[in-house]
């Protein structure tokens, strides 16, 4: 079960220590090993124990010998929606970590991504040399063949400033870039570091699995994802199951959120099923079916909305599968899709087929007697006016501005549901 406060995978190097000592200005440094259980691990389901740091999962360790590739297992890893928590007074935080920047061919490694940090609920920007990892090694993925190989780089400090804390300590938040894997070494601060306050009982939790676009895709920072967006203006406590081109009706996903404890549930499904053309119409309705029978087994009445997927014109009529054209410039890909329209008559799914499909599961589960159950259509969410005004740069996936459209519009959803 994802919890506040994660497991470890052993006690190995998971001892907490705590060290004090003084600059050449005497400003005194404190520094915490992690993992510990003065910082909370937020949305993540567990935190492994590795020689290089502590990783943290978004799914539990039992699916790891389920999952089908190297590729769904570096999303679990990804840190979408994870935060670290705690409390201090201090002005400097940093964070010594060994990250991993993704290289999928033939473009070059991802470009660093922002790390934020936010006090007492609000997003503190950061200046020049703050809020990114200076070094990282690379993940070269195959995405055709779901394989990962690892070049580790050196370890590397991330560095915060905070604004000075005139009454004290106050709660802390690091907020990990969604798409580098992330290691956890050490926190140091200029002042002690305290483990957070229990969020208060009232907070409703939020739990989402959806694709590249919900675990963060184009976004430009952590808090800048739709589904932090959205979790942020509606005050709810996030755990993002959105795992880049593995939103594809995985039975241990299921399980995964079926042992939550959650308040809301929300599943965006459909753009990758086109991605791997891994579903015609005669199977997708059932696998559907199945994914929700399985929530329901351990969640019967809890709100669940299924959210079909956003306008996306490469595959509104065609069907996949889609790749990275490989005539897209140096650091700027753009999708391209294999299918052809005619394709459509024969079974296969474009976006028009898989939103006729979920609404139509919706309506037939709520006909016999799942009121929990709502549909979303993700074209009110991002529809052809605002991809008229706000295009996808690479075709599939939104830019910050319609990322946040995006969000705000959930946001509003979220809360009618909560109420």
């Amino acid at each position: 079960m994802t919890t506040g406060t994660v497991p470890t995978a052993s006690a190995t190097g998971a001892t907490e220590t705590s060290t004090e000592t003084s600059t050449e200005t005497s400003t005194e440094t404190f520094t915490v090993a992690l993992p510990s259980s003065r910082v909370e691990v937020r949305g993540a389901a567990w935190v492994e124990d590795t020689d290089r740091g502590a990783l943290p999962h978004r799914l539990p360790a039992w699916t790891r010998a389920q999952m089908p590739d190297d590729f769904m297992a570096l999303t679990d890893v990804q840190p979408a929606g994870v935060r670290l928590r705690f409390r201090t007074a201090a002005t400097r935080v940093a964070l010594d970590v060994d990250v991993l920047r993704v290289a999928v061919d033939p473009q070059p490694p991802a470009a660093p991504q922002a790390w934020d940090v936010v006090v007492d609920g609000e997003v503190v920007e950061q200046g020049p040399g703050f809020g990114v990892a200076p070094e990282a090694g690379t993940v070269e993925l195959d995405p055709l063949h779901g394989t990962t190989v690892e070049h580790p780089g050196p370890a590397t400090t991330v560095r915060f400033a905070l604004p000075e804390a005139p009454t004290g300590p106050r709660t802390v938040e690091v907020w990990l870039p969604y798409g580098e894997t992330v290691r956890l070494r050490a926190l140091s601060a200029d002042a002690p570091v305290q483990a957070p306050r229990p969020l208060p009982s009232s907070t409703r939790r939020w739990v989402h699995h959806g694709s590249s676009i919900s675990h963060g895709a184009a976004a430009d920072r952590p808090t800048g994802t739709w589904v932090v967006t959205a979790a942020r203006a509606a005050g709810v406590d996030l755990v993002n199951l959105g795992f880049s081109g593995n939103a594809v009706l995985d039975p241990f996903v299921a399980r995964a959120i079926r042992d939550q404890r959650a308040d809301v549930i929300t599943l965006k499904l459909g753009i990758n099923v086109v991605n791997h053309d891994c579903f015609r119409r005669r199977s997708f309705a059932p696998a559907v079916h199945g994914f929700l029978d399985t929530i329901r087994e351990g969640l019967p009445t809890t709100p669940i909305v299924i959210v079909s997927p956003l306008l996306c014109p490469l595959v509104e009529d065609t069907p996949g599968p889609t790749s990275i054209d490989p005539a897209s410039p140096a650091g700027q890909p753009r999708f391209r899709t294999h299918g052809t329209p005619d394709e459509v008559a024969d079974g296969k799914l474009g976006l028009q087929a898989i939103r006729r499909e979920l609404s139509a599961v919706v309506a037939a589960r709520r006909a016999a007697g799942d009121v929990a159950l709502h549909y979303v259509d993700g074209r009110d969410l991002y529809g052809e006016e605002d991809a008229a005004a706000l295009p996808m740069a690479d075709l599939l996936h939104p830019d910050q501005p319609a990322h946040t459209l995006v969000g705000d519009r959930f946001a509003r959803i979220l809360g009618g549901l909560l109420r």
